[in-house]
């Protein structure tokens, strides 16, 4: 019997599945250590029996034989670059459920399980990328399906392993901050090479306010190229990527030797992705590994302590909010009157995380890491 083009697609997907824990390939970039961002334990499935697999099987090449060529060629292009290259959305029906065993899943849920989250238990642990075109423009019966056009929420309502608590010295009393320059080392968000900030200073205050954000990339202390201003709706930061466009750092003239900052650059991959939306600032992790982030508007603002927040691959974050921000600057706050967009700067670091209980105490003993500055006028 000869294999039409659809056999071959549908066999090609079925191999790119995501692996479940305990088949000897679990996907560090789907699942991480522990599969959330707070070091809470997610159960993950364990290996599943022969007769399952040859069940899960049958039914997801049932379900894809239905689809249209054009449709599973653009799945195929998301499943096998990971998310990678630009896709287009799924449409299906969103109201045919498909039965495996004694349980019952909605067709996106079913989907999102065998190609990206194979622990996956509900659609309201998602959140909807903005690559997501079709979300709410097109007939309501039909959802998208595409699994990269979805991530995973971070849980924070858990609480933090102890080594993620991080001092947060803006919150300090007055005569207890330091006399000298700020710096990195102090807790604060200017740091030893202090041209980052004067040069987000000059967009302000040239009268640009098309950018919502600036982002500058750190090698430990050094600043590495110069200041990127965002206008778009949502950027990808990225190592080296040929698909799609960005900030990419692999382009940007670093002299730093040192292996463990050659070796993170290695790592940052796919990298992340910025989005401005109505309910503030979102963070998708896009790479293989870790990041982590620091914000003052992820914590309570009462509390003398920031968290760093550990966020693993595929899960997306609420790394800032600007209603909170807003009600960050407190007039009597001595450091907010001096620094005014230090509750306004969120920190991210690629692959290294620092904090009280890492041997890299501050921000600026990570290999490769983040400042983003937004605008708050």
């Amino acid at each position: 019997m000869f294999r039409t083009k659809r056999t071959g697609l549908v066999r090609r997907l079925w191999r790119s599945r995501a692996p479940v824990e305990g088949d000897g390939e679990a996907d560090t970039r789907t699942h991480g250590s522990g599969g959330c961002c707070m070091g809470k334990s997610t159960k993950v499935a364990g290996k599943t029996s022969a007769g399952t697999e040859a069940e899960l099987k049958a039914l997801t090449h049932s379900i894809l034989k239905k689809i249209k060529e054009k449709q599973l060629e653009g799945l195929l292009q998301a499943v096998e670059s990971k998310g990678g290259a630009r896709s287009p959305c799924l449409l299906l029906p969103s109201k045919v459920d498909t039965k495996l065993g004694q349980q019952s899943y909605s067709l996106p849920l079913l989907l999102y399980k065998v190609f990206r989250w194979s622990d996956l238990r509900h659609c309201s642990e998602l959140k909807r990328l903005p690559c997501c075109e079709s979300y709410g423009k097109i007939n309501p019966e039909l959802v998208c399906c595409n699994p990269h056009h979805m991530s995973r929420l971070c849980e924070l309502e858990s609480p933090p392993p102890p080594y993620s608590r991080y001092p947060m010295d803006f919150l300090k009393p007055p005569d207890s901050l330091d006399s000298g320059p700020s710096s990195t080392e102090t807790g604060g968000t200017t740091y030893s090479a202090p041209v980052g900030l004067s040069d987000s200073q000059a967009l302000q205050e040239s009268g640009d306010r098309s950018h919502w954000c600036v982002v500058a990339y750190w090698e430990e202390k050094t600043r590495v190229g110069r200041l990127y201003s965002v206008q778009e709706p949502s950027l990808d930061i990225f190592y080296d990527l040929p698909q799609g466009n960005g900030f990419c750092l692999g382009q940007l003239s670093s002299d730093n030797k040192s292996p463990l900052v050659q070796m993170v650059r290695t790592k940052i991959g796919y990298g992340i992705q910025l989005s401005r939306e109505p309910d503030g600032v979102w963070v998708y992790n896009r790479s293989c590994y870790p990041i982590f982030i620091k914000s003052a508007t992820l914590d309570n603002p009462d509390s003398r302590t920031l968290l760093v927040h550990k966020v693993f691959p595929g899960f997306s974050i609420k790394a800032f909010d600007f209603e909170k921000a807003d009600s960050l600057q407190r007039p009597n706050d001595h450091e907010f009157t001096q620094q005014p967009r230090t509750g306004f700067t969120v920190q991210i670091s690629f692959v290294k995380g620092w904090g009280q209980c890492y041997t890299r105490q501050f921000i600026s003993s990570c290999p490769c890491w983040l400042e983003v500055i937004f605008n708050n006028q």
